[in-house]
C-alpha cells in the first residue's frame, strides 16, 4: 500500500510511524511538506520514507491513498496545489478538522472518492480513536483509509458526514476535557497539603486506573459511579458539591457547544 501525506506535522508523523510499525515499508510512503526543518525531522524519524517540498504529479505517481494532514486553514491552498495530479488516486483521505467533502471535492476540481476522519491526539501515543464518512463514491476504496487510521487507534464509522460535527465535540475535544479535570483533580490534591509531585501521580493513576476498570467492565458509567459511593461517605459528599453546581449538565452544554461551533466553522472553511 503506498500512501502520500499532504503535510508533515505531527498527526502526519504519528500515522506515519504507526503504518510503517505494523509493517508498511517506509519507501512506500512519501509526505509533500514545504518546510525543510519539517522533512528533515521525517527522514531522521524514519528513515526510507520520501520526502517532497511541492504537490506534483511525482509526488503521488503510483499511490493508492493521498492523506491531507494540514490545518484547516491551509486546506484550500494544499488541495487547489494537488488539484491538477489527483484524478488517478484511487481515495483521499482528509483529516482536516472542519473541512467537508464537498468543499474539498471542490477545491479538487469535482474529485469525488473522499474519506473524511475526525481523530484525535492520543493517536500520537497510538492510542486514538477516528471517526470516518466516505463519499458514495468513496465506498468501496474507504477501506484502505480505514487501514491507515487502525495504525493509531480505533475507527469507527459515521452514516452521515454532519455526525462529524457531534464526534469532534466529544472525541476530537475530548482528550482536553480530561486534561482539564486532571488538572482540577491535582490541584485539589495540592491545596489539600499533597507534595505537587504526588498530586500528580495520584490523578493520573486514577484516570488510567479508572478507564482500565470501565473497559474491564459491562456496566454503564452510572453503575460504576454508584459502587464507588457509599451512602453518607466521603464520595458522596463530593458528588452532592457537582450536582448542587449541575456540573452534569453544564458539561452537557460545553460539548453540544462544541459540535455547534464544529458545525459553523464547516462554513467557514467552505468559503472560496
Amino acid at each position: 500500500m503506498k500512501v502520500t501525506f499532504i503535510g508533515g506535522g505531527n498527526m502526519a508523523s504519528a500515522i506515519i510511524g504507526g503504518v510503517v510499525a505494523r509493517g508498511t515499508p517506509a519507501g512506500d510512503l512519501g509526505v509533500v511538506e514545504p518546510s525543510q526543518a519539517q522533512r528533515e525531522r521525517l527522514c531522521a524519524r524514519i528513515s526510507g520514507v520520501g520526502v517532497h517540498p511541492a504537490a506534483t504529479a511525482a509526488a503521488v505517481e503510483g499511490t493508492d491513498l493521498v492523506v491531507f494532514a494540514v490545518k484547516p486553514q491551509q486546506m484550500r491552498d494544499a488541495a487547489r496545489a494537488l488539484a491538477p495530479y489527483v484524478a488517478g488516486v484511487p481515495a483521499v483521505l482528509t483529516i482536516a478538522a472542519g473541512v467537508r467533502c464537498a468543499d474539498l471535492s471542490r477545491w479538487l476540481r469535482g474529485y469525488p472518492r473522499i474519506v473524511r476522519a475526525m481523530p484525535n491526539t492520543p493517536a500520537l501515543v497510538g492510542a486514538g480513536i477516528s471517526a470516518l464518512y466516505a463519499t458514495p463514491e468513496a465506498k468501496s476504496v474507504a477501506a484502505v483509509a480505514a487501514q491507515v487510521l487502525e495504525a493509531c487507534g480505533e475507527v469507527l464509522w459515521c452514516e452521515r458526514e454532519e455526525d462529524l460535527d457531534a464526534v469532534t465535540a466529544v472525541s476530537g475535544s475530548g482528550p482536553a476535557y480530561v486534561f482539564y479535570f486532571l488538572e482540577a483533580l491535582e490541584q485539589a490534591a495540592i491545596d489539600l497539603g499533597l507534595p505537587a509531585h504526588e498530586a500528580r501521580r495520584l490523578a493520573y493513576a486514577t484516570f488510567d486506573g479508572s478507564m482500565r476498570l470501565a473497559r474491564a467492565s459491562t456496566d454503564a458509567p452510572a453503575t460504576l459511579r454508584a459502587n464507588v459511593t457509599s451512602k453518607g461517605g466521603t464520595t458522596a459528599a463530593a458528588i452532592a458539591v457537582l450536582d448542587a453546581a449541575n456540573v452534569r449538565q453544564r458539561f452537557i452544554d460545553a460539548v453540544k457547544a462544541g459540535a455547534a461551533r464544529a458545525a459553523e466553522l464547516g462554513d467557514e472553511y467552505g468559503k472560496d
